[in-house]
């Protein structure tokens, strides 16, 4: 095809000199500017016409640069996909499931902090010792009331927290489908996070600066008696003091177990407001008497929920921090360092 076509072009080339000569008889075109338009005319073909026969030898070679072109970029996204699949599955490997010593003091630690908080929540002459944990927890469980209203069009009017009776959230407008259950299931995120974090020493770190400001801000919502004012002081004291414990390991554990009582607050307040006490105005029973069902169905979903997030942030402890409590302790020292 590209042979017929270059015979093509030079008939073409010998046509146009052929009417050049005939029109450079004619009798009118003897003028000096004609004359030289005429002469340069068999160059001008002639240049034309290679420069059609260049560009016919070039466009098969431009046929196979593009096909080369569309064979590397298939063969790139081929072996992009396998290499992001290898990478994947080595990061899997690096970061994966298998637990150390330091993971596996730490489930041991959780599962302590839980048995023990479920035995301190419901004894009569000890809770008084949660009150500082059992404040903040309350708080988170109030703001998530308060963040989810105020995303949904709502208005907090004001919140009030009492580690005897609980916290109360008044506020207008908002979804509430999505208001009412954002009390446990917010308590029950942070919490997760905070798991999370008490994998590792830097990150309880950061952790605890935020649970002191949060500490010192449920000063402005509580209940103003002399006991939890001096509750809630002796909880930062204690994020306080151990900073300074073996370059803040000890924050660890604090973090955890705070962590641990968020997560599972709504268990431990489900179980508490619609078995033990079996109080009208939870969250469930208000959601249950706006949209149907039962507050115990709705309670116990919340609760699954909540212990869902909390094998989520378990889970991804394990995967995000597998050092051991030696290399913890040198990052440590690096990051805000005490002693």
């Amino acid at each position: 095809s590209i042979a017929s076509l270059q015979i093509q072009n030079t008939e073409q080339q010998n046509n146009h000199l052929s009417l050049f000569a005939r029109f450079s008889r004619l009798p009118n075109t003897r003028t000096p500017v004609l004359q030289c338009a005429i002469s340069m005319a068999p160059l001008s073909v002639t240049l034309a016409s290679r420069f059609n026969n260049i560009l016919f030898d070039f466009k098969p070679r431009l046929l196979h640069i593009e096909q080369i072109r569309r064979g590397v970029r298939r063969g790139i996204l081929v072996n992009y996909s396998e290499i992001t699949n290898l990478s994947t599955r080595s990061l899997l490997l690096r970061r994966g499931l298998t637990m150390d010593s330091t993971q596996k003091v730490t489930l041991g630690v959780i599962a302590a902090y839980a048995v023990v908080i479920a035995l301190l929540w419901n004894l009569p002459y000890v809770r008084w010792s949660l009150w500082p944990f059992k404040m903040l927890v309350i708080a988170f469980h109030e703001f998530g009331h308060a963040i989810t209203a105020c995303c949904t069009g709502g208005r907090v009017k004001s919140i009030s927290l009492d580690p005897r009776e609980g916290g109360v959230t008044h506020m207008q407008g908002g979804i509430s489908a999505i208001t009412l259950p954002a009390g446990y299931l917010g308590s029950s995120i942070i919490g997760a996070l905070l798991i999370f974090c008490g994998f590792n020493i830097v990150a309880s770190k950061i952790a605890s600066i935020v649970l002191g400001v949060c500490f010192l801000l449920t000063l402005w919502w509580a209940r103003r008696d002399w006991l939890t004012i001096l509750t809630i002081m002796l909880a930062v004291g204690l994020l306080i003091a151990c900073w300074f414990i073996a370059h803040a390991e000890a924050l660890r554990f604090v973090v955890l177990f705070i962590g641990v009582m968020s997560a599972l607050y709504s268990v431990w307040d489900i179980c508490d407001d619609l078995i033990l006490r079996k109080v009208n105005s939870s969250d469930s029973s208000v959601f249950a008497q706006k949209y149907g069902g039962s507050s115990q169905c709705w309670g116990v979903i919340w609760a699954v929920i909540s212990v869902l997030f909390m094998a989520a942030g378990i889970i991804a402890g394990i995967a995000a921090f597998p050092q051991s409590f030696s290399q913890q302790e040198d990052d440590s020292k690096h990051f805000i360092p005490t002693r």
